[in-house]
């Protein structure tokens, strides 16, 4: 049982279909207020409760040309709810996970207990710049580790008070804290660098594990609202601010490799060779995934130089063609031409690939369920900051499940280098 099909089910077991002009309507599991259409492609055979050649008008189905999840879920309805001469039948869907549920249960039940001093280990790798004149500077170790601590227990700076002193006292910082300075510092853009340095640091324990790689971005929406007047519909229209996170993860343990943030008007591509090249320092690359907002030429090319294989599709309305009817390919042909032709000619392979790409979505679904997909900080160094706090906090979670499920060997950061 694939991914669709499971993700098929549970529509079907918890969403209410209905059917209306001709079609099934099904809601977006990940979009509010959109609803995909199922139908017949046959309109001459269109029957609302034929199960038989179904389309949908999702991306997902619109790239395969095959079964998504959608269409799943109205075949799984109709089955459940009329028999073969039209009579109304009950019939109970049964969703199944493949899940090591003794190792995840293992892996949660100790995640606290784990998670501070893996935390204060890993932030011990962060220099202490020179002290100038003035007053004395708190410990960046301290302050880092702090911010990650505040993000990851959920709590507002001065309820989290009362977790620094502990900390302190069990000897994982040198200093206890005012709230003010946790703050203080979690908004300074000198933090940045060294949030993210702890993000590919957290990354390195999963070298050996991880060789597939997915790109994605996700937004963490903020205090702040964006007005302005609409004169196509003659009033003012509010929008919230939100800040965007550009990640690369594996696959497997999804882990964050690389990342990078920007605001909400920055598009995707050109985050894309950055972030490949921020893993390729650290991890070996074999394939990669993305959607079609990184489709380029220069991003195929980015991969293939790496050794790697790039699963991206390719925009526009490329129909899937029989391999028999595929033309010879030059010798030196490049990557970008080589992946057009396994798209084109050869889309179940390439799809087999490419439906790996759902675990970034998976990853930031874990980052957002966990730690929120809002934002406390109101200036712009320290949202960003504190989703990069989000991200190290995401990172020590997984590596305390790979000690569970893989048996990962507990890591010490001290003894790693990203030079």
């Amino acid at each position: 049982m694939d991914a669709r099909e499971i993700k098929g089910m549970q529509i079907a077991a918890t969403t209410p279909l209905r059917k209306g002009q001709g079609a099934w309507l099904v809601p977006s599991q990940t979009k509010s207020g959109t609803t995909y259409r199922v139908a017949s492609r046959n309109r001459a055979l269109a029957s609302l409760f034929a199960t038989s050649d179904m389309a949908c008008t999702c991306p997902d189905y619109e790239l395969r040309q095959q079964p998504c999840k959608h269409v799943i879920a109205v075949e799984l309805t109709i089955k459940r709810e009329f028999g073969p001469t039209g009579e109304v039948v009950t019939e109970q869907v049964k969703v199944t996970y493949a899940q090591d549920w003794a190792a995840y249960n293992r892996a949660q039940c100790q995640e606290k207990d784990r998670f501070l001093p893996m935390l204060a280990d890993l932030c011990a790798t962060i220099p202490q710049p020179p002290q100038g004149r003035g007053r004395p500077r708190l410990p960046m170790s301290d302050m880092a580790f702090d911010a990650i601590h505040r993000v990851y227990s959920g709590l507002s700076a001065r309820r989290f008070d009362s977790d620094v002193r502990e900390a302190t006292a069990k000897g994982l910082t040198a200093q206890d804290a005012h709230f003010n300075s946790v703050l203080r510092y979690l908004r300074s853009p000198e933090m940045t660098p060294i949030l993210t340095h702890l993000v590919t640091m957290s990354a390195l324990p999963l070298k050996a594990v991880e060789t597939d790689f997915a790109v994605d971005s996700t937004g963490f929406s903020t205090c702040r609202y964006v007005r302005w007047f609409d004169h196509k519909w003659g009033k003012e229209q509010v929008k919230r601010e939100w800040v965007k996170l550009h990640a690369m993860t594996g696959v497997r343990t999804n882990v964050v490799t690389a990342v990078e943030m920007s605001d909400w008007r920055s598009n995707d591509s050109p985050h894309f060779r950055p972030l490949l090249a921020a893993t390729a320092e650290h991890f070996d690359i074999r394939d990669v995934m993305g959607d079609k907002a990184y489709s380029s030429k220069a991003n195929h090319i980015a991969v293939g130089d790496l050794g790697g294989t790039p699963f991206i599709p390719f925009k526009g309305d490329i129909p899937a063609m029989h391999v028999e009817d595929a033309p010879t390919l030059p010798a030196k042909a490049t990557t970008w031409t080589k992946m057009y032709h396994l798209f084109a000619y050869q889309r179940d392979t390439f799809l087999s690939r490419y439906h790996q790409r759902s675990n970034v979505e998976t990853t930031f679904s874990m980052i957002k369920a966990k730690f929120g997909d809002s934002l406390r900080s109101k200036s712009d160094v320290g949202q960003m900051n504190e989703v990069l706090c989000k991200v190290v906090a995401h990172n020590l979670c997984c590596l305390i499940a790979a000690i569970h499920e893989i048996g990962l060997d507990l890591p010490t950061f001290q003894g790693l280098s990203v030079a």
